[in-house]
């Protein structure tokens, strides 16, 4: 017993706490639907359907 509460004494501010997992949760899932949202709009589509279109090409020459 003794030797874990020197341990959690010494190593106090080693990884997060379930708040911080929680926010960070939140961010990546956020970031994720954000990113979702942009790679399945029409522009995008068009833009990776014309580059893949193009490289398709390149390599039929």
């Amino acid at each position: 017993m003794n030797k874990w509460l020197h341990y959690a004494a010494v190593n106090r501010e080693r990884g997060m706490s379930t708040a911080e997992y929680a926010v960070g949760t939140i961010a990546a899932c956020a970031f994720a639907a954000l990113l979702y949202k942009v790679v399945s709009s029409t522009e995008v589509q068009e833009m990776l359907t014309a580059l893949i279109n193009r490289a398709l090409n390149v390599a039929k020459e």
